[in-house]
């Protein structure tokens, strides 16, 4: 870096603003540093600058699982704030066994990386109260537990007695609710609004329309096919997230039950495609994403700032074409 300081003209620190993408730096001097960083074919030590600053110039991803389409746009768009900041992004998988997420998040911590993002699946997050001091948490989609920490999730129970009324307002009274697993935050606070809604139209719930498919939601189409073969069957179903409705077309498809209407909470690829287009809770993972980052840097640089500690965001019911009036 001194090297490259001398050839320029310019101090060190100067060097170090224009590879850390600084904006206060003019035009001219950024062009004689890049133009000596070219010549001497310079690249920052990543490993001096954690030993420096005692800690990597990187953040974690900590999510349940990474090949979901939700919590893949989350992390896209979470590298590609770090990215804009100069800042790597190590990124795991964590599962849906609460047991193994400690070791799965401290892995990530042993890195001695600068902030982590991360989706809680187990039900206490206190071990990592000693690495608040040094460590900027943000938490996503759930809050932690017995650990108080900056959380954003998205308004599930808004969202789901919305998809709960329009589907209500379509004509239809018997309705099911499928998720995945009872005893995670999202699935509880979206059944709280599919209840809220039911309550306010005067319907009384059956708590035979309701099911849990199990982790990841994998039996979901089973749970549908179930359900549409009892007595007194639905006439349209409440998916809770993007697994369990993945799983819950094709059984319909198979069952060719073109008359069962579906609303899913969360959109993800190909729902806009199917025959009929799937109407949708939008969660907007891009958004979620970005405030996360934000909130992560804005916690790295100013870690004494008062902020609020939750945030919930939007979202919005994108009608298509999968909700079926019960009377056309």
């Amino acid at each position: 870096m001194r090297q490259v300081a001398d050839r320029a003209g310019v101090s060190a620190k100067t060097v170090s603003r224009v590879v850390n993408n600084d904006r206060y730096v003019s035009d001219d001097v950024r062009r004689r540093v890049e133009e000596a960083i070219a010549e001497l074919r310079y690249t920052p030590n990543l490993l001096a600058r954690t030993f420096r600053f005692g800690r990597d110039p990187a953040i974690g991803v900590a999510v349940p699982d990474i090949s979901d389409p939700f919590f893949a746009a989350v992390t896209h768009t979470v590298e590609q704030v770090a990215r804009g900041r100069g800042v790597a992004t190590f990124v795991t998988s964590l599962g849906t066994d609460g047991t193994l997420e400690r070791a799965g998040v401290e892995a990530l911590l042993g890195r001695q990386i600068a902030g982590l993002i991360s989706t809680p699946v187990s039900a206490d997050q206190s071990y990592l109260e000693p690495w608040k001091a040094r460590t900027s948490l943000v938490f996503i989609d759930r809050p932690p537990r017995k650990l108080t920490a900056d959380t954003v999730v998205e308004d599930d129970v808004g969202g789901a007695q919305a998809a709960t009324a329009h589907l209500i307002g379509h004509g239809h009274r018997r309705i099911a609710y499928i998720g995945d697993e009872v005893q995670i935050a999202t699935t509880r606070r979206r059944l709280d609004g599919y209840y809220a809604a039911l309550r306010e139209a005067g319907i009384e719930p059956d708590e035979d329309l309701v099911r849990f498919a199990g982790a990841g939601g994998t039996a979901a189409g089973e749970d549908a096919a179930e359900v549409l073969a009892g007595p007194n069957p639905p006439t349209a179903i409440l998916s809770s997230n993007p697994k369990c409705s993945i799983a819950i077309v094709p059984a319909l498809q198979r069952l060719g039950r073109t008359d069962v209407a579906l609303v899913s909470f969360g959109d993800f690829p190909l729902a806009g495609s199917l025959r009929p287009a799937l109407t949708v809770v939008d969660q907007d993972p891009e958004a979620l994403g970005r405030f996360a980052a934000t909130r992560l840097f804005d916690r790295i640089d100013q870690p004494g700032r008062r902020l609020r500690r939750l945030t919930v965001l939007p979202v919005h019911l994108v009608e298509r074409e999968s909700c079926v009036p019960r009377f056309s």
